[in-house]
């Protein structure tokens, strides 16, 4: 499937500001990391996603690992990794190759991602347990936190999907990740555009089910700013994740990955990330990121 287009004519209101800027980091930095993945046929969300950060976590010797391919079965109109029809089967091999990546590495904390995979009965839940297996048969002491889609998809009748979903979610939770991450990624108002094939509603039940399932794991989530949302909007969200029962939030800035993607409606100030954060902090969030360059897994393995 080939990237929409319909964005391709608009073109930035504004310059990249200054804040937004940063150095991509050394040869030797992005070679090391990229070339160990690309030996062993991985993905990452670093490369597919083109996070900002990827220099300063390559240099820390750290990585956020993508799993079920490159390819992703949604067409979210913000995101960088390609998107199409996924293949039918799944890389038997991939669990092994992550485990030897996050062993050579020397990780003491792992992120695990994934494509959605709409194509697989399970949406891609066993992807997240053989790869934490596989890590933990290597090093038990390995924290492995996940990132994963809603693990919906398919079902006309609500009740059997939320019964679907719910499944699919015990059987990541029962693997016992040292946190459930699952992201918004935008107010209501904007969720038709910004995340195709996905719901506020159904990632506010997934957040809760998840609190529900499995109450001494923490759960997180994370919005983007700059896309036409308002600060009251912002709140409102903080809120509705909050009577979800999610713990931990991250606010970033969207990047606009190319032409062919969501333009930025305009660069929030890093003065109100830093008020969205102590907001975000005084409605009972227990760990808050927030700043322009901040990511789902930025600094994860902080407390």
């Amino acid at each position: 499937m080939s990237k929409p287009t319909r964005y391709s004519q608009i073109r930035p209101q504004e310059r990249l500001p200054e804040w937004l800027r940063r150095p991509v980091g050394t040869v030797s930095q992005l070679e090391t990391v990229q070339g160990l993945v690309k030996d062993r046929g991985l993905h990452t969300i670093c490369e597919e996603g083109r996070c900002p950060n990827r220099a300063e976590c390559y240099a820390a010797g750290t990585a956020t690992f993508l799993l079920g391919g490159s390819i992703c079965t949604r067409s979210c109109a913000f995101c960088q990794v390609e998107k199409g029809k996924a293949p039918m089967t799944v890389d038997p091999a991939e669990a092994e190759r992550v485990a030897d990546a996050v062993a050579q590495m020397g990780l003491r904390y792992v992120v695990l991602t994934a494509v959605a995979r709409d194509d697989l009965a399970d949406h891609g839940a066993g992807l997240f347990t053989a790869a934490m297996a596989a890590i933990r048969a290597r090093n038990p002491l390995v924290a492995i936190e996940v990132l994963t889609p809603d693990f919906w998809g398919g079902h006309a009748d609500l009740n059997t999907g939320l019964e679907a979903q719910r499944s699919r979610l015990k059987t990541v939770l029962d693997a016992q990740p040292v946190c459930f991450n699952h992201n918004l990624e935008t107010v209501q108002r904007l969720q038709g555009e910004v995340r195709r094939g996905a719901t506020y509603e159904r990632s506010l039940g997934l957040l809760a089910a998840a609190r529900e399932l499995a109450p001494m794991i923490p759960t997180k989530s994370g919005l983007m700013l700059g896309l036409g949302e308002t600060a009251d909007e912002v709140v409102e969200a903080m809120h509705d994740l909050r009577a979800a029962g999610c713990e931990r939030l991250t606010l970033g800035q969207y990047l606009r990955p190319s032409l062919a993607h969501l333009p930025v409606q305009r660069y929030w100030h890093p003065d109100e990330f830093d008020r969205l954060g102590q907001t975000a902090t005084q409605l009972g969030f227990s760990h808050v990121r927030s700043g322009p360059l901040v990511r789902s897994s930025y600094h994860a393995e902080v407390p």
